[in-house]
């Protein structure tokens, strides 16, 4: 059977794509080429959530093309969101592709792929109404962790995003399904999970006409051999008192949580098309440490976005300043065709965006430095994801730090450690004997 080159570009939502479209694909007798080309069939899924990222893929694609020229690859398939945002300007440009296929339509790829040339096929770009089970997947993480997709879509407003266009509206898979899911990949050698979708917390929604994400993490604890389940992508808005109670009841359950912000001003986050205030955002702060007084909290803030004065600026830097996040993810507003906030008044000059972005990464590297400071003789337990470097619950897979440890240990394997220093987002430790 032909072999397929992967390439995963974009978030670990994205990541899980891929998976299931490799493992359907293996499980059809295709091989999957893990090392360096040469390969029948180049298979990349691309990222288009904003410029960049649209750059970046289209660059993936050319470098392609050319070792298919070069008789690296006999056939190029491109998915994902780029496929969906500009489907029409990829095949104009490239006729050389010979398949695409859009987000929604994983479970499709051997129709796809065993279509050859036929760029028309009409399952290419067609979002599904429901999200099912993974029922193959070919993994693309380290064997002892992987990320694990609750929902696609999105059905929020945010003014600046391009999700909800590219992936359709909220589709939550079954809390059955997904628990079948985690037990297969533990079976596979699994030990942590990170859930994702575009907005976890909105999980339930539409399959039960409420939020089911308590329900969710209480029906994974119950999941045998899993050790550590890691919760991504939570709105504000949404992070319940059920939620913080389960997670504080359940010590499967990381003290760690990724929730994007975006920013603290009222005006800036009404503009954004937020729901959250400073107010909101504050008190769920207040709440999730008073319940878990060690959770890593993590978060992202987009600076120099249209209108934000200098004053919501200086609100910003205070708020990260005061309220100390384990890890910050900081973006420079960037201007997205057919987005809201490209028609906003206010539009900021490249500098100011830039200059804004660097201050802010200032102030939490200057926190980071705080925090990391008082980590500093504590004991702590770390997963091993390489012989000398591992995490520990408060730090997610591939996004944020680690820790060095000594001497050497199997990945994989759970240690308890002391920690002796600290460089940034990577500490340092030696095991406790």
């Amino acid at each position: 059977m032909p072999s397929i080159f992967p390439i995963s570009l974009g978030c670990p939502k994205n990541l899980t794509d891929t998976e299931e479209m490799l493992g359907i694909l293996q499980a059809r007798g295709y091989r999957i080429a893990t090392g360096d080309p040469p390969a029948d069939i180049a298979l990349i899924n691309t990222c288009a959530f904003i410029g960049d990222a649209v750059k970046e893929s289209y660059a993936e694609i050319e470098k392609l093309l050319a070792m298919k020229k070069q008789g690296y690859f006999g056939r190029v398939i491109v998915a994902g969101c780029l496929v969906q945002r500009e489907k029409a300007k990829l095949l104009k440009k490239y006729p050389e592709i010979d398949s695409i296929i859009g987000v929604g339509s994983a479970k499709n790829i051997v129709e796809v792929v065993d279509s050859g040339r036929d760029r028309a096929c009409p399952v290419s770009t067609a979002i599904p109404r429901v999200l099912t089970r993974q029922e193959y997947r070919f993994p693309a993480t380290l064997p002892h962790s992987a990320y694990l997709k609750i929902a696609d879509g999105c059905n929020n407003s945010c003014a600046f995003c391009t999700i909800p266009r590219l992936r359709g509206g909220y589709r939550s898979k079954p809390i059955n399904d997904i628990i079948q899911e985690a037990e297969c990949l533990v079976a596979g050698g699994v030990r942590e999970v990170s859930l994702v979708a575009q907005d976890t917390t909105s999980y339930g929604i539409d399959l039960y006409s409420e939020y089911r994400l308590a329900d969710l993490l209480k029906a994974l604890t119950g999941v045998q051999g899993l050790e550590w389940i890691r919760l991504m992508y939570a709105y504000p808005e949404r992070v319940t008192p059920e939620i913080v109670q389960v997670m504080a009841e359940n010590n499967k359950i990381c003290h760690y949580l990724d929730m994007p912000l975006q920013h603290v001003s009222d005006k800036v986050l009404a503009r954004m098309g937020r729901e959250s205030t400073e107010k909101l955002i504050k008190q769920k702060i207040k709440l999730l440490r008073k319940f878990l007084p060690d959770i890593a909290l993590r978060t992202n803030f987009i600076v120099g976005y249209p209108g934000e004065s200098k004053t919501d600026f200086a609100k910003l830097k205070d708020f990260v300043e005061e309220y100390e996040f384990s890890k910050v993810g900081i973006f420079a507003y960037s201007r997205e065709k057919g987005t809201k906030a490209a028609g906003l008044t206010g539009h900021l000059p490249k500098a100011v965006r830039e200059d804004r972005c660097a201050e802010l990464t200032e102030v939490q590297s200057r926190v980071i430095d705080r925090k990391n400071k008082k980590m500093i003789g504590k004991s702590v337990k770390v997963l091993m994801d390489m012989p000398s470097f591992g995490r520990t619950q408060y730090e997610a897979p591939d996004i944020d730090g680690g820790v060095n440890v000594t001497p050497r240990l199997t990945p994989g394997a759970f240690a308890d450690v002391k920690i002796t220093g600290a460089d940034g987002y990577i500490l340092k430790a030696e095991i406790l004997t």
